[in-house]
C-alpha cells in the first residue's frame, strides 16, 4: 500500500509543480515580463518546488537525512541523468548565450558554500538564512543579464490565451495544495517503504524521491528538446540547481535545523561534486554533444551503483 501511496504522491507532487509552473508564466506574460525572466525564474525554480515541498515536509518531520539527500540525489540527477540525456540526444547545441563567462559561477559556487556549510555536520537556521541570500543574489544576477536567448523555455500557447485572474488564482491553488499534500504523503510512505526492508532514510530521498522529484526537469528538458531548443535544458538545469541549494535546503533548514554526516555521505557528496564540476568543464570546453553526454552518464553509473550497494 505504501508504494502505491508514493506513486500517487509523486504524482501529485508533478502535476501540482506543473500548475503552479504554468499560471506563474501566464500571470508574468500578462505583465509583459521578458521571456528570459520567466524561463530562467519561474520555469527553473518552479520546477524546484518538488524538491522543496518534499525537503521542507521532511524537515518539519525531523528527518534531516532525507531532506539533505533529496538536494544531493536532485542536483546530482539534473546534471548526469536529464543533461547527459539532452547533450546524447540533440543532434545539435550551439548556444547563443555565452554559458562559461556568465553562467559558470552558478554551477559550483552553490557547490562549494554547501561543502563550507556542512563540515560542522549541520545546516543550521543562519546557514539557511545564508543561502536564502543567496537565492535573492541570483535572481538580482538574472535581472542584470535579462537577456532574449532563452526564448522558446516557455509554453508559447500561453501567450494565445485570454488571461483571467480568477482562473489562474484557481490553478495556482490547487497547484499548491498538490505539492504540498503531495510532499507530506511521500516522506510518510517513503519512510514506511524504508523502515520494511531495511533501507537508510538517507538512501529514499537520494535515490527515490530526488529521481521522482527531477521528473519536472526532465519533462522541461525533453519538451526543450522536441521544440529543437536543447541548448536551454542547461540554463534551466544551473538555475535549478541553484534553487535546490538556496529554496530548498535553505527553507528546510530554516524550518527546522538539518544534521548531515559528510562522513558517512562522504561518496553521495563528492558525485555531486564531481557532476557540479564535470559540467563546468563541459561549458568552458562547449562538449555538448555525445563526448560531454558519455562523461555525465559515467558518472550517473557510479552513483547508481553505490546506491545499489548500499541497499
Amino acid at each position: 500500500m505504501d508504494f502505491i501511496i508514493f506513486i500517487i504522491s509523486m504524482a501529485a507532487l508533478i502535476y501540482g509543480a506543473d500548475f503552479i509552473i504554468k499560471e506563474s508564466e501566464r500571470i508574468a506574460l500578462h505583465y509583459n515580463i521578458s521571456h528570459f525572466v520567466i524561463g530562467a525564474t519561474l520555469v527553473a525554480f518552479g520546477t524546484s518546488l518538488p524538491e522543496m515541498a518534499a525537503s521542507m515536509m521532511a524537515s518539519y518531520a525531523g528527518k534531516s537525512d532525507m531532506a539533505v539527500a533529496n538536494v544531493v540525489g536532485s542536483v546530482t540527477f539534473n546534471i548526469t541523468l536529464i543533461l547527459g540525456l539532452v547533450f546524447f540526444i540533440a543532434k545539435k547545441m550551439n548556444p547563443k548565450r555565452d554559458l562559461f563567462s556568465i553562467d559558470s559561477a552558478w554551477v559550483v559556487v552553490p557547490v562549494i558554500i554547501f561543502l563550507l556549510m556542512i563540515q560542522d555536520g549541520k545546516i543550521g537556521r543562519f546557514d539557511g538564512f545564508l543561502f536564502i541570500l543567496m537565492m535573492v543574489s541570483y535572481l538580482t544576477f538574472l535581472f542584470t543579464h535579462a537577456k532574449s536567448d532563452l526564448d522558446g523555455s516557455i509554453d508559447e500557447e500561453l501567450t494565445k490565451e485570454k488571461f483571467n485572474w480568477i482562473k489562474s488564482i484557481t490553478f495556482l491553488i490547487i497547484g499548491f495544495v498538490f505539492v504540498i499534500g503531495g510532499a507530506n504523503f511521500v516522506i510518510e510512505s517513503g519512510s514506511n517503504i524504508a523502515r520494511t526492508f531495511g533501507v537508510s532514510e538517507w538512501i529514499i530521498g537520494l535515490f527515490l524521491i530526488s529521481l521522482g522529484t527531477s521528473l519536472p526537469e526532465l519533462v522541461v528538458s525533453l519538451v526543450a528538446i522536441k521544440k529543437g531548443n536543447a541548448d536551454l535544458s542547461v540554463g534551466n538545469i544551473i538555475g535549478s540547481n541553484v534553487a535546490n541549494f538556496s529554496m530548498v535546503l535553505g527553507g528546510a533548514s530554516l524550518l527546522h535545523p538539518l544534521t548531515v554526516s559528510l562522513h558517512d555521505n562522504f561518496f553521495d557528496i563528492m558525485i555531486m561534486t564531481a557532476a557540479s564540476f564535470t559540467l563546468l568543464f563541459i561549458i568552458a570546453n562547449r562538449l555538448y554533444n555525445k563526448a560531454g553526454a558519455i562523461f555525465l552518464l559515467i558518472i550517473l553509473a557510479l552513483f547508481i551503483q553505490n546506491s545499489f550497494n548500499a541497499l
